[in-house]
């Protein structure tokens, strides 16, 4: 598991949890009279058989103790009734709620790997909470799950692949400026003795943009081809712009530092224009640091 399914879990959850609860709801009975186990047991089996890759079904009481085994794919785990779970995410986040959710990924017991509980509260005739319905699934499967009926798998990996090829192609273009700024050194004898300002300026352009061009394809490997994430508070799109407009700021500083020296050596009077490009710099970075502050308010509401 990367970053990125975590990420992808944090947008398909509504959906994941809007399925099971149309299934419990479709299935299981509730507020009936003489509800029972014997009642709440087959329906949450025949839950347990649509789906394919489901772990394991049990139900528990109104305090957390499983009251029936636990059944999955392969067998049927008697041991488990009589296990408390009331210290368990599933149990009391359904009966807190008092509605269907489903629980962060954990390591399942049954199989080792990634799980996510899906829990029903079930009440009885006079709205007292009666048990919770439990049912496991592979996070790999949650993931598909979420994506059900949709084209966000399919539009996802066209994505991905197009910010692959974006990303390597301003790779190769930093590429060859880098090459071009090494080359001036070459092609224009810039050494200690022989140190001509306009061609180290030169030089120093190339390899500015190169430097800003590459840190913004590395940005967007990172980000959208690799799923990883540096950012807490900003994601996706966002992450991506910022980072991109604080490359063009430090390249921008950059220049606006060079011309004050160039034009301080050769030509004073045009000073006034390298200061047109730092007031420049200033707005960017008052935009830069308004954007991520109201992008970081927007996040966390």
């Amino acid at each position: 598991m990367v970053v990125s399914d975590i990420q992808n879990f944090s947008i398909v959850r509504n959906k994941a949890r809007a399925y099971f609860c149309y299934l419990f709801s479709k299935n299981i009975p509730n507020r009936l009279p003489s509800l029972s186990s014997e009642m709440v047991m087959p329906r949450l089996l025949d839950i347990k058989a649509d789906l394919e890759n489901c772990e394991g079904v049990y139900l528990l009481d109104n305090r957390g103790v499983q009251v029936s085994p636990t059944y999955t794919s392969k067998e049927q785990v008697d041991e488990d009734a009589g296990k408390i779970r009331a210290d368990r995410a599933y149990y009391y986040r359904a009966a807190r709620e008092e509605r269907c959710t489903i629980t962060d990924p954990y390591p399942s017991l049954i199989t080792g790997e990634l799980s996510v509980t899906a829990s029903q509260p079930i009440f009885s005739e006079r709205g007292d909470l009666k048990y919770v319905a439990c049912l496991d699934m592979p996070f790999d499967e949650v993931l598909k799950i979420g994506h059900m009926n949709t084209y966000d798998t399919f539009f996802a990996k066209i994505f991905k692949y197009a910010y692959s090829g974006f990303a390597f192609s301003l790779i190769a273009v930093a590429m060859l400026l880098f090459l071009g700024g090494l080359q001036t050194f070459f092609v224009k004898e810039i050494t200690v003795t022989h140190l001509v300002i306009d061609d180290l300026f030169t030089a120093t352009i190339l390899l500015t943009l190169s430097l800003a061009i590459f840190d913004l394809a590395k940005t967007i490997i990172e980000e959208e081809v690799l799923g990883q994430s540096k950012e807490q508070k900003i994601s996706g799109p966002h992450k991506t712009m910022v980072k991109f407009l604080g490359s063009i700021i430090i390249a921008l500083s950059i220049e606006a530092l060079m011309l004050v020296f160039k034009f301080a050596i050769t030509d004073p009077e045009k000073l006034l224009y390298s200061l047109f490009i730092i007031s420049g710099v200033a707005v960017l970075l008052i935009s830069l640091a308004v954007y991520i502050r109201f992008t970081k308010q927007k996040i966390e509401s």
